[in-house]
Parts: structure tokens; C-alpha cells; sequence
């Protein structure tokens, strides 16, 4: 456990864990992921407690009202925003809207909104909690600094990389200050910080963040991911021949730790080939999609490496029409 995660149990904030990184999600388009906005909760006197297992994708308009074991409706998402919004508007009245039990609960509100995919009311609680919170415990407190992260992947969730980017900056330079740069919190909010910037076109400081978090990162799977995302930013940048060294040390690393036939290891595989497509590269794209292909069909048990063999399939026939091997193209089609 790094330090800044202990301070943040010592101060009884909790956080929801991410499984998967959203630069993952981004790099391997056969698995998406959306951003979830983490949660600062603690104890408070609303009836219901906040769930930040991740964001709920039912609406309002779609919710359903089902029963628990005793026969008792169980709470939608809805009635527990509705419970949050009323135990706020409580709070406010009765101890105003810079009292630390009120910012707590616009967090949690926020949280439930980003939770349920209202995405501008999520971003428009948060950023009252997080002028509320440096307005009450300044910039470098544990609570402010969480708000901040919420936020900042609220932005994310939005559509806004510029405006999330601007939130990281701030946290980067904090954490780094007092914790270092090889810290797991560290180099998370450098990761997110490089995806932003990569996202809002930023493409030179998104491969420089994207690189020292690299050489900063302990993790053999997620130096992985962000190999992947340094990969984006080289290609976007039409850098090709960076891009895809990037992408062949993730894929040697993926098959050293799953395997030549695990499905995130096939999506690496799948993902060199269509680099060397787009760098016009044609013979190493058809060698490199056939392997691919191949591994792919003697692994086909699992249904999403099934759809993946499809598009394998279907970029080889397209890789070899490149090539001018129209007949063994034709024959994939």
C-alpha cells in the first residue's frame, strides 16, 4: 500500500478501485471501459450509503424497482440520489455549505450522479465540493486532494481532456512533492495526466509524461498499459516507426506474463499488425496479422477471441489486397 492510500484510510476516506485502466480501454478497442469517479465517503446521517463499486448505467426512465430477500423493494439508483439530494439540502440548511458534512455529501451525491451516467450534474457537484473543500481545508488536504481526483475523472467521463488535464497537473505536482515520483498515486495521476494530453491533442507532452511514468512505474502490467497509450500518441503523432516498438515490447511482455493465446495478448498482436498497415509497411502486416489469425483459431473457445479472430480475419484479406495478393485475400472474404 503506497503512503498516500494509508493517509487516505487514517483519515477514514475510502476510494473505489479501478480494475482496468482507462488507457487500456482506450489502446485495446475490444474492451471499453469508462472512467469512474472515485468516492470520499464517510460517516454521515443519510439513510442510504453510497455503492462506488463503479458507475450504473441505468437512467432514471429506465430503473426498476426489484425485491429483496424480505419482499421489501430494494432502492433503484434513483431513490438513492433522491435519498443524497435531500440529505444535502438538509445539511445545508442546517449547517451551510462550507461545513465539512456538507461537502461530504455533495461528493457523494456527485459520486452517484457519475455512478448513474448524469455526467454534467456529476461535474457540477463536484466542482462546488472541490471550491468548498480548498475553501475549508486548503489545497494539500486529503479530502480536497480526493474531490480533485473526482473531478478530474468526472471531466473525463464529460468529454473534457483539457479541463481533467488541468486537475491531474495539480495533483501530479502535489503527490510527486510529497510522496515522489515512483509512488503508485504518483504515477497514476502522471498516467491520467498523459492520456489527457493525448486526448486534447497534446501529443508531445502526452509521449513525455507517458515516458517518464515508464521509468517510474513498478508494475509490469500496467508499464504494459502505458506502453499502449505511448503507442497512440506516436501513431497520432504519425510517428509509426515509435509506435510500433512500443507495441511489439508490450506484446513480448504480454506473452512472457499470459500467454501467446490470451485474449489481451491477441488484442496487442492484432493492434502491431494494423500499425504496420498504417505505416504502409504491407509485408510485415500480412506476416503479422497471419500469426495473429493463427494463434487466434487454435484458441477460438473463449467468445470474445472468437470476435476478435472475425476481424483478424477480415484486416489479413485486407492487408494482402494491399500487397497485391488478391487471391489469398479472396479467399478470407
Amino acid at each position: 500500500m503506497s503512503f498516500w492510500r494509508a493517509l487516505l484510510r487514517e483519515t477514514g476516506l475510502t476510494g473505489a478501485t479501478r480494475t482496468r485502466s482507462a488507457d487500456t480501454a482506450d489502446a485495446l478497442p475490444t474492451r471499453e471501459e469508462q472512467p469512474v469517479a472515485r468516492s470520499a465517503e464517510v460517516s454521515l446521517p443519510s439513510p442510504t450509503p453510497v455503492s462506488v463499486g463503479g458507475i450504473e448505467t441505468l437512467s432514471l426512465a429506465d430503473e426498476r424497482v426489484e425485491a429483496d430477500a424480505d419482499g421489501a423493494p430494494a432502492p433503484t439508483s434513483g431513490m438513492r440520489a433522491a435519498s443524497l439530494e435531500r440529505t444535502l439540502r438538509s445539511l445545508v440548511e442546517r449547517l451551510g455549505t462550507e461545513h465539512p458534512d456538507t461537502i461530504t455529501a455533495r461528493n457523494n451525491l456527485a459520486t452517484k450522479y457519475a455512478q448513474m451516467g448524469r455526467r454534467q450534474a456529476a461535474v457540477q457537484q463536484f466542482e462546488l465540493a472541490l471550491s468548498e473543500a480548498v475553501e475549508v481545508f486548503g489545497e494539500e488536504h486529503p479530502r480536497t486532494e480526493i474531490i480533485r481526483e473526482n473531478l478530474a475523472w468526472a471531466y473525463e467521463d464529460a468529454g473534457r481532456p483539457a479541463d481533467a488535464s488541468g486537475q491531474w497537473e495539480l495533483l501530479l505536482r502535489e503527490r510527486e512533492r510529497q510522496f515522489g515520483a515512483a509512488d503508485e498515486d504518483t504515477v497514476e495521476a502522471r498516467m491520467r495526466l498523459a492520456v489527457c494530453y493525448r486526448r486534447s491533442g497534446r501529443l508531445d507532452a502526452a509521449v513525455a509524461h507517458y515516458q517518464r511514468a515508464i521509468e517510474d512505474v513498478a508494475s509490469t502490467e500496467r508499464r504494459e498499459e502505458l506502453r499502449l497509450g505511448l503507442s497512440a500518441a506516436h501513431s497520432m503523432a504519425g510517428r509509426y516507426d515509435e509506435a510500433i516498438n512500443q507495441l511489439r515490447m508490450a506484446l513480448a511482455a504480454r506473452r512472457r506474463r499470459l500467454g501467446k493465446g490470451h485474449l489481451d495478448t491477441l488484442a496487442v498482436h492484432h493492434r502491431l499488425g494494423r500499425a504496420h498497415t498504417q505505416a504502409g509497411r504491407t509485408d510485415e502486416a500480412v506476416e503479422t496479422l497471419r500469426e495473429a489469425y493463427r494463434v487466434a483459431l487454435n484458441s477460438s473457445g473463449d467468445p470474445e477471441v472468437r470476435r476478435l479472430t472475425l476481424r483478424l480475419r477480415r484486416d489479413l484479406a485486407g492487408a494482402y489486397n494491399a500487397a497485391g495478393r488478391y487471391r489469398e485475400a479472396n479467399t478470407l472474404l
